[in-house]
């Protein structure tokens, strides 16, 4: 076994149903490089060598919080660092107004108004497919779109893929058709479900003969950009050679795009949060597509008393299910095998 603190996806063999695994080790990925190659020439002159400043190089970093007039905060895997003077290394970095709109801009390329419905949903996919959360003072027009008026935080997300992540679990979920199965992962917030979910598509759409899975045509609906982190369109992370990509489109509306529109074999999708997201689901597995998606909960238990995932599970449209929690660290599988129906 492997520490909790190491990254990776870790079995729990007493609760885990039907799998020898005990341990799928994965490439420890401090995310470093990307956040100094792409992330750090975004932030100000002042800012950013106070941040090199702060952290020893190669410190781990998942995300990078800048707030007008407030230290700047950095978040580790297992912690975060404050910027706010307190030890000898760490220097007091408090972000002006001035240097928000100035990363603004450096995000932008002082582009705002091609960026108007990025600024509308909260966030913004730069180079690399990392995240740029947007906080601040919103205006909610009269057809209740809501605009971010003034800008005063915002929240770098490191994109990072682990490949490899979904290798021992895809012969749990292989078919019998040489497809993976109709599989829900279902995990709380940073437990791994989308990292699984990428690999799973990387895995469809490459093929993986030694588990008897062939290539499929894969079509990722995928409404936030986060499971191919795409830029400009193109995927920046690894979802394989036969995969295509609906970026920033909502869920249900985009499933029922791609099953008309280019017939995938494999439809994956983040996040299922309500009925019509559901119901489109259900048509595409109905219509003969696989289907590989995302719940939020700890457990089964918590789906079947929310009424548009009871019967998505009840009914039988998903073959297995796969629950990921934190216990032992992001990836602990509590949970892997048939979907249970009672």
């Amino acid at each position: 076994m492997g520490s909790p603190a190491r990254t990776g996806i870790v079995l729990a063999p007493r609760e885990v149903d039907r799998t020898s695994v005990d341990f799928l080790p994965l490439r420890e990925d401090p995310g470093w490089g990307a956040f100094e190659r792409e992330v750090l020439p975004l932030v100000p002159d002042r800012l950013r060598r106070g941040i090199l400043a702060g952290l020893p190089r190669g410190t781990p970093v998942t995300e990078l919080r800048i707030r007008a007039g407030l230290p700047v905060c950095v978040v580790l895997p297992r912690r975060d660092v404050l910027l706010d003077g307190s030890g000898t290394r760490i220097p007091n970095l408090v972000p002006t107004r001035e240097e928000i709109t100035r990363t603004l801009s450096l995000i932008s390329d002082c582009s705002y108004y091609a960026l108007e419905s990025e600024f509308a949903s909260g966030y913004i996919t730069i180079p690399g497919g990392h995240r740029v959360g947007l906080t601040g003072q919103a205006a909610v027009w009269e057809n209740g779109m809501v605009r971010l008026r003034e800008v005063s935080g915002l929240c770098f997300r490191i994109a990072r893929e682990v490949r490899g992540a979904g290798t021992a679990l895809a012969r749990e979920l292989a078919g019998p058709d040489g497809r993976l199965s109709s599989t829900l992962i279902v995990s709380p917030p940073g437990a791994g479900k989308t990292t699984l979910l990428r690999d799973l598509c990387r895995i469809s759409s490459g093929g993986m003969p030694e588990a008897g899975i062939r290539p499929s045509q894969v079509a990722i609906v995928d409404e936030r950009s986060e499971i191919a982190a795409c830029y400009g369109g193109v995927p920046q992370h690894d979802v394989g050679p036969r995969a295509d990509v609906l970026d920033r489109c909502p869920k249900a509306r985009g499933i029922m795009m791609v099953m008309r529109s280019i017939g995938p074999e494999v439809v994956a999708t983040d996040e299922i949060g309500g009925e019509e997201d559901a119901k489109a689901v259900a048509a595409a597995i109905s219509g003969g597509a696989v289907v590989l998606a995302t719940c939020h909960g700890s457990n089964l238990e918590q789906l079947r008393m929310r009424p548009y995932s009871r019967w998505l599970i009840t009914e039988g449209y998903f073959d297995k299910a796969v629950v990921l929690s934190r216990r032992r660290g992001p990836g602990t599988v509590e949970y892997v095998g048939d979907m249970p129906r009672a």
